[in-house]
């Protein structure tokens, strides 16, 4: 770390006031920012061992994604579009075609992906949605890890139990040997929990631990094949992950809520409040919207899932009940990237097209979002989510030096409206550069990539699943496959 001075760019600060500041500067000492204000009065406090010129760039904070997923980086497109088989591919990869190394190699991915579109905080469930998550063992954990503190941002990992039915089959792969592991429930929250253990708080705050649990919804406890000792069975595993992040003091997660199941693990888990983040919740009804609303729990809204087409978040409805709404990208699979421009941009238009209205959403509602309002979300709002002095120095300056964000003027909207993740110029997460002119300072971006094509390629040939990299029938020349 270094004593830094960003200066001659437009900082838009996402402090209390929501102050955009015109030739602007920010000041970094340590891992702190250490003044935010004019360039004429910032620069007076120095002198500075490093100076960057931020002219025509806008000054952020990070941006911060709250819903993606570990995993999910050597398997983007396979299938075609097709989800069921996109689904087989997550499902043969995560439990038995992957090794340690596949898991560092795809945080390695994911991280450097997530740094190079200025996402310097984000959340990763360990594995496919609420279904099939990698907790047979911690080393696969550990492995992601890792990864994650080499590239430098900050991450939040969200580990816990598989659904159900128990035991799950795993294969374990040491050395070219694999061996049939068959893995019950309290093993998961053991290794949930050792990982929480060994992780959470690490490379000095950086790295965090969350803990996951599927989604449970009434009708599946009204299945005719559920016993009534299985049915007792699932809500207590419910119950016990959500104990589990409570002895820890860290935040928890479901993936995939939607019209009633929101409601359900309100009134029979016990599992909602200001320490939870809840993805996708669409279609929710108005009495979800007020429980929301009431316990504090946070709306994570993919707009750019799967999960959107099929239904509809009500995000405007959410926050005009005082909820919190905070974006995800769902990353880095089947169809979407973690590049939160893309996922903002998304989200004003899906909402707007919906009421037909186009002052929905405003930009900087949205920009908050991914920011101050994320950090809030994930209890780091004294921390990071805006450029203001005494909090960590995670900044990031998007270059607006482009044909499609020119001419400058009105920089938040052309931020918002028009740049993506490729015009963000440089990244410092706590006081260090992690990114300068688009060159990737903490780790080989090149070596990254290697080595997940070769993690990548393994996993097709250890599943035999390399037919669903061929193009699917119906590729062109339809309106539909």
């Amino acid at each position: 770390m270094t004593d830094i001075l960003i200066e001659h760019g437009t900082v838009v600060t996402l402090d209390p006031q929501r102050r955009v500041i015109d030739d602007g500067a920010v000041a970094i000492r340590g891992d702190r920012i250490a003044a935010v204000g004019t360039r004429a009065a910032v620069a007076a406090a120095g002198p500075f061992e490093t100076t960057i010129d931020a002219r025509h760039m806008v000054i952020l904070p990070g941006l911060i994604d709250c819903h993606a997923h570990a995993g999910h980086g050597l398997v983007k497109t396979l299938g075609g579009d097709d989800g069921d088989a996109w689904y087989r591919a997550c499902e043969a990869f995560y439990t038995r075609a992957s090794s340690p190394d596949f898991w560092g190699a795809e945080a390695a991915l994911a991280a450097l992906e997530r740094l190079k579109f200025g996402v310097t905080c984000g959340v990763s469930l360990f594995g496919g949605g609420d279904s099939i998550l990698r907790t047979d063992e911690p080393v696969y954990a550990d492995r992601h890890c890792e990864s994650v503190r080499k590239v430098g941002i900050r991450t939040f990992l969200a580990v816990g139990p598989c659904r159900p039915p128990f035991p799950r089959r795993f294969v374990r792969r040491r050395e070219g040997a694999a061996e049939t592991l068959e893995v019950g429930f309290e093993q998961q929250l053991a290794t949930s929990e050792a990982v929480a253990r060994s992780w959470h708080g690490a490379a000095s705050g950086r790295i965090n631990v969350c803990i996951v649990s599927p989604t449970l919804r009434r009708e599946h406890l009204e299945d005719p094949k559920l016993t009534a000792s299985a049915r007792a069975e699932l809500l207590a595993q419910a119950r016990e992950a959500r104990a589990l992040s409570r002895r820890l003091g860290s935040l928890f997660t479901q993936d995939g809520h939607t019209r009633g199941s929101v409601a359900f693990a309100h009134a029979e888990l016990d599992l909602l409040g200001p320490d939870v983040l809840v993805s996708h919740s669409t279609d929710l009804g108005d009495d979800e919207i007020r429980v929301v609303a009431e316990t504090g729990t946070h709306i994570v809204h993919n707009p750019s899932a799967i999960a959107s087409i099929r239904g509809r978040c009500p995000v405007p409805e959410l926050l005009d009940a005082g909820a919190s709404v905070v974006l995800g990208s769902d990353a880095t699979a089947p169809d979407r990237s973690g590049d939160m421009f893309r996922h903002m941009q998304q989200c004003m238009h899906y909402h707007r097209r919906h009421f037909r209205d186009p002052d929905v959403l405003p930009p900087g509602k949205v920009l908050e979002m991914v920011t101050i309002d994320a950090a809030h979300a994930l209890g780091l709002g004294d921390e990071i989510g805006s450029l203001e002095v005494g909090k960590k120095a995670d900044v990031v300056l998007v270059d607006l030096f482009k044909p499609h964000t020119f001419p400058f003027q009105m920089p938040l909207h052309r931020t918002v409206y028009f740049a993506n993740g490729s015009d963000v110029d440089t990244v410092i997460v706590d006081g260090r550069i992690l990114m300068r002119g688009r060159e990737v300072l903490s780790v080989d971006e090149g070596a990254t990539l290697d080595a997940a094509q070769r993690e990548a390629a393994l996993a097709l040939e250890r599943s035999g699943l390399e037919g669903l990299t061929d193009p699917r029938p119906g590729l062109w020349g339809a309106s539909r496959y």
